[in-house]
């Protein structure tokens, strides 16, 4: 078991490695009400919790980012109401991340704030959803564009969730593992660099260590700038363009793969810039590749993605701003790359 103490609105630890339903016994004492907030295709594994006092109320929303509608928000807000919830009854979402998302979003939001606690159930969400407090929903204009900080009183991370995972789906969530490597733990690029899927996820010891890793990155960072007043931006390396192809593909796209495609995409801007070097360059396609991870978009859809991007939340005035690195572990901004270098950059994916 792994301990990862948060200090960020309130101060919170993500225990790694453990038996969620044991776990979150602490969590149900002396609450009136618990609402397990869950996916459609989760719910037939919500199963022996904890014999408590409180009533136990599960509550079923789409799946994925379906799940993270104006909708879905109101329902849920509606059924808290209907059910009467107090300050002293508590969320418990388990899921992937628009679960917690979504979770999160509402627990900010009922009174002004209640109690919540993550059971991420996929590896992207345990290694940044679940983690660092930042909560939403999505709009027609864009992912994520409506939300608090706000943060769990814990994070529960069971390995166990991952045996279920497709291929694709854990796959996506090693892109933000590989994200945390690239902008501040070069030793999850070295544990990375060459194995391939299989290889990663045969090994149990090494998935723990890349989880632990991660989190442990995304740890200093929200507890140092909580409200991505700025050095939380480098959280969001590659999730420029990433969130763009989401939007374009109608979230057909894993966020993951979409955040694949978006690395490989400020690596060649910041080569384009000359500020990174081609090794380090090419090492980006090369690791996400060889981890079967898209790389490439279709080149016809830039004028909508580069739209896209406009809104996107590090954006200034209409100015774009990109997370890039210089070598890696060191971090830097590119603030209004003149839209040739955009373009060559783009162009440089493939399709």
């Amino acid at each position: 078991m792994n301990r990862i103490s948060i200090t960020a609105d309130r101060n919170y630890e993500v225990v790694i490695d453990i038996d969620w339903q044991k776990a979150i016994e602490p969590y149900l004492a002396n609450r009136g009400q618990v609402a397990v907030i869950v996916s459609e295709t989760m719910r037939d594994r919500i199963v022996n919790l904890p014999v408590t006092d409180a009533q136990i109320h599960i509550f079923t929303v789409p799946d994925s980012e379906a799940g993270k509608s104006f909708s879905t928000y109101q329902k849920v807000l509606d059924w808290l109401g209907a059910a009467g919830f107090t300050r002293n009854d508590l969320i418990v979402a388990v899921g992937g991340g628009a679960v917690t998302d979504l979770s999160g979003f509402v627990a900010s939001s009922w009174l002004r704030g209640i109690d919540w606690v993550a059971v991420p159930t996929t590896l992207a969400a345990m290694v940044d959803a679940a983690v660092g407090g930042k909560t939403g929903i999505n709009s027609e204009y864009g992912k994520n564009l409506i939300g608090s900080f706000y943060s769990p009183i814990a994070v529960l991370v069971d390995l166990a969730w991952l045996d279920s995972l497709s291929d694709r789906d854990f796959a996506a969530g090693l892109a933000e593992v590989i994200k945390c490597g690239f902008i501040v733990d070069a030793k999850i690029v070295e544990l990375l660099k060459e194995k391939n899927l299989f290889e990663v996820r045969s090994d149990r010891g090494l998935t723990l260590e890349l989880i632990t890793r991660s989190i442990t990155v995304k740890a200093k960072v929200v507890s140092g700038d909580f409200k991505e007043s700025f050095d939380r931006e480098i959280l969001n390396y590659g999730h420029t363009l990433g969130h763009a192809i989401e939007l374009h593909s109608k979230y057909t796209l894993r966020h993951g793969e979409c955040v694949s495609i978006g690395l490989v995409f400020a690596a060649n801007l910041a080569n384009q810039c000359g500020i990174l070097a081609d090794q380090e360059t090419d090492l980006h396609r090369e690791i996400l590749s060889n981890l079967g991870l898209p790389t490439s978009y279709e080149s016809r859809h830039w004028s909508e993605l580069r739209a896209n991007m406009a809104i996107d939340k590090k954006s200034r005035s209409g100015t774009l701003r990109f997370v890039a690195i210089s070598e890696i572990g060191e971090t830097l901004r590119i603030e209004a790359p003149s839209e040739s270098d955009l373009l060559a950059a783009y162009e440089r994916l493939g399709s």
